[in-house]
């Protein structure tokens, strides 16, 4: 029997457990995919046990790996609420942090983070500044914000920007459509297409900005303000859309539309939270950061960290 089990090994089960496999969980516990994978088999070896089962998609924990589980979810779940309180009575526990994003997306995920937030700061005056803002940076600065979501860390003074997540972003169309039995769509396969987005500027969507505008190709438009209402034209055969794959998710599973990779690697996106430096070290500041990081691989498919 191994002779101490560590914060450590909980963190990595944990990672595993959300990502569904040994390569993300390895890049959400800063670790090599060898190197985690070694300290998973050291696991085994001190226990006697198989923890998983390999080579399963999605991969799935033995019972064994199940008790583990639970005791990490239960025990890393403590120490960060005892970090909290140590946190509070270094710090305060009071304080204000107004919420601005630029995302149509991010209320999905955003709002359950923020009850977990509330749980923990109860004293904090949380808030969404109201509106999609195409600017939420320029709030911070003028102090009508204390934390945005943003989907690109530029540098600038006096910002600092703490990562949140990558996520994909998919292709969607009519089942019937003729590029839906396409696995992989390229820049030229949206030429002859309506392409259905938000009523946002072209640099903010990373369909024109990443693929079709350095491939020269410039299709016909239409927007909509919702989710489920670009969803729902797609479905109609009105157009064809990128967005979010676990925004998504819920509609392919029910077979409203269909979903493809865009170019061989994926089309990525990027979020980061954006806050004043010298709001950067306030524990609850750090904490919701956090949260909504724990919160969002917890509860969304397909994401990927992203390196300080």
């Amino acid at each position: 029997m191994m002779s101490a089990l560590e914060l450590r090994h909980l963190r990595s089960l944990l990672a595993l457990a959300e990502s569904g496999s040994v390569s993300q969980a390895a890049q959400r516990v800063y670790l090599t995919q060898s190197a985690l994978s070694h300290q998973l088999k050291q696991l085994e070896t001190a226990y006697g046990l198989p923890l998983f089962e390999r080579k399963t998609q999605p991969l799935r924990f033995t019972p064994a790996g199940e008790r583990l589980l639970l005791l990490a979810r239960e025990l890393l779940a403590r120490v960060a609420a005892a970090e909290r309180d140590l946190a509070r009575i270094r710090q305060g526990g009071d304080g204000e942090l107004r919420v601005a994003v630029e995302c149509h997306t991010c209320f999905d995920w955003l709002m359950p983070a923020m009850d977990q937030f509330r749980q923990h700061w109860p004293a904090v005056e949380l808030d969404i500044v109201s509106g999609f803002h195409a600017d939420p940076v320029g709030l911070l600065l003028s102090d009508r914000a204390d934390l945005a979501i943003v989907s690109e860390a530029e540098a600038q003074a006096g910002v600092a920007h703490l990562p949140l997540f990558s996520y994909e972003m998919v292709a969607i169309a009519a089942r019937e459509h003729p590029l839906a039995d396409r696995p992989v769509w390229r820049a030229e396969d949206f030429a002859g297409e309506t392409l259905i987005h938000y009523p946002v500027a072209d640099e903010m969507l990373d369909l024109l900005r990443k693929v079709l505008s350095p491939a020269g190709v410039d299709p016909a438009r239409r927007t909509a303000e919702l989710t489920i209402a670009i969803i729902q034209l797609v479905a109609s055969r009105r157009g064809v859309a990128a967005l979010p794959y676990w925004a998504v998710q819920p509609y392919l599973d029910r077979g409203y539309v269909v979903a493809r990779r865009i170019g061989g690697d994926g089309l990525h996106s990027e979020l980061y939270a954006a806050l004043r430096e010298a709001d950067a070290e306030r524990a609850y500041m750090q904490d919701f950061v956090e949260t909504v990081r724990a919160s969002s691989f917890a509860t969304l498919p397909g994401l990927s960290p992203l390196q300080a």
